[in-house]
C-alpha cells in the first residue's frame, strides 16, 4: 500500500452528464496497481473519504486515471477541482486484484458508471488467450461512457441502453441471456461473467447466470471509511459469512452475495447524504447568484 507525495490533477475530461475523468499525479500507485484496485482519497481536510476504483494508469507517467460520478457532495467537488489542484489525502492500491484468466471465455458486463471498472478488467484479459465479451449498458445514450475503448479491445462487443436510445433497447441482462443461449448454441460456453454496476443489475445479471451455472463475479460498492479492515463498515454477507469489502474484496462470488442486506446497509447514510449534498449545492448556487446578480 502506497501513498503518493504529489496527488496532483494533471487532466480532466468531463465524459458525460456529472461525470469526470482525472488523471491524478501518484507515482508508487500507478506502478503497483492491477485491474480490480481501487484507491481512498480525502480533498481536504474536512473531508470525507471516498473509495474509487483505478480506471487505468501509467507507469512511465506516474500517473492514475479515475472515472468519477457526481452524487453526492464529495464527488461533485471532486468533479469540480480544475487541474492543478492537489487532493490532501491518496491511499492505496487497495483491495484484491481481479483474477483473470488466461484461457476460454469471459463476458464482462458494466452497468453505468461500473463500465470505469470494468474497462481496466478488460484491458487485463485481451493481454491474456482469452475471448472477452464486452456488454456496456446505461439509461441512454447519454450517459455511455467508454464505449470505443471497450470495443477496440473486445472480440463481441455489446451495448443496450434503457430507453432505446443507443445499441439495443433493455439491460446488459437481456443481451447476456442471448450471448449464453448463442455459445450453447453454438457447442460452447461462457467460463465467467464479471458484472459490476449498481445493485439491482449485479442481482439482475446473477438470476441470468446461477441457472447456467456460470461463475459470477460481482464488485461491491460498500460503504467504506478506513480501507484496511479495522471499521467494519463496509461488511457483508457472501456465503453465510460476514467479509469485509475493503480487503476480503471488492470482487466476490455474486451467487453468493446477499444483495438485500447490502442494498439495506448502502441507504443507512441516505438521509445525511441526501443533506449534506443540499449544503454543498445551496452553497455553490450562492456565488453563482450575486455573480449573475452583480453582471
Amino acid at each position: 500500500m502506497m501513498s503518493a507525495p504529489s496527488n496532483r490533477i494533471v487532466a480532466r475530461t468531463v465524459l458525460g452528464p456529472d461525470v469526470v475523468q482525472l488523471e491524478i499525479e501518484s507515482p508508487a500507485i500507478a506502478r503497483k496497481r492491477r485491474p480490480g484496485q481501487f484507491i481512498i482519497l480525502r480533498i481536504d481536510e474536512p473531508g470525507e473519504r471516498i473509495p474509487l476504483t483505478i480506471a487505468d494508469s501509467d507507469a512511465e507517467k506516474g500517473t492514475i486515471t479515475l472515472i468519477v460520478q457526481g452524487v453526492g457532495r464529495s464527488t461533485k467537488q471532486l468533479n469540480d477541482l480544475p487541474v492543478g489542484s492537489r487532493l490532501l489525502d491518496l491511499v492505496g492500491p487497495l483491495g484484491k486484484a481481479t483474477h483473470l484468466l488466461e484461457k476460454g471465455t469471459v463476458a464482462c458486463v458494466g452497468g453505468g458508471i461500473g463500465t470505469a471498472v470494468i474497462y481496466p478488467i478488460v484491458k487485463g484479459l485481451s493481454a491474456h488467450e482469452t475471448k472477452v465479451i464486452s456488454i456496456i449498458g446505461a439509461r441512454n445514450k447519454g450517459l455511455l461512457i467508454l464505449e470505443e475503448q471497450i470495443r477496440k479491445l473486445s472480440d463481441e462487443f455489446y451495448v443496450t441502453t434503457d430507453d432505446g436510445s443507443h445499441g439495443r433497447k433493455g439491460f446488459v441482462s437481456d443481451q447476456l441471456l442471448d450471448c449464453i443461449k448463442a455459445a450453447e448454441a453454438a457447442g460452447s460456453k461462457l467460463d465467467e461473467v464479471i458484472a459490476i454496476g449498481p445493485v439491482p443489475m449485479m442481482r439482475a445479471v446473477c438470476n441470468v447466470t446461477k441457472p447456467f451455472g456460470i461463475r459470477t463475479i460481482v464488485s461491491l460498492n460498500s460503504i467504506m471509511v478506513d480501507g484496511t479492515g479495522m471499521c467494519g463498515g463496509c461488511r457483508a454477507s457472501v456465503g453465510g459469512e460476514m467479509k469485509f469489502v475493503c480487503v476480503d474484496g471488492p470482487e466476490f462470488d455474486g451467487h453468493a452475495v446477499d444483495f438485500d442486506e447490502l442494498t439495506r446497509r448502502l441507504a443507512t447514510y441516505r438521509e445525511d447524504e441526501q443533506r449534506a449534498l443540499a449544503e454543498f449545492l445551496q452553497s455553490h448556487a450562492a456565488p453563482i447568484a450575486e455573480e449573475a446578480h452583480r453582471g
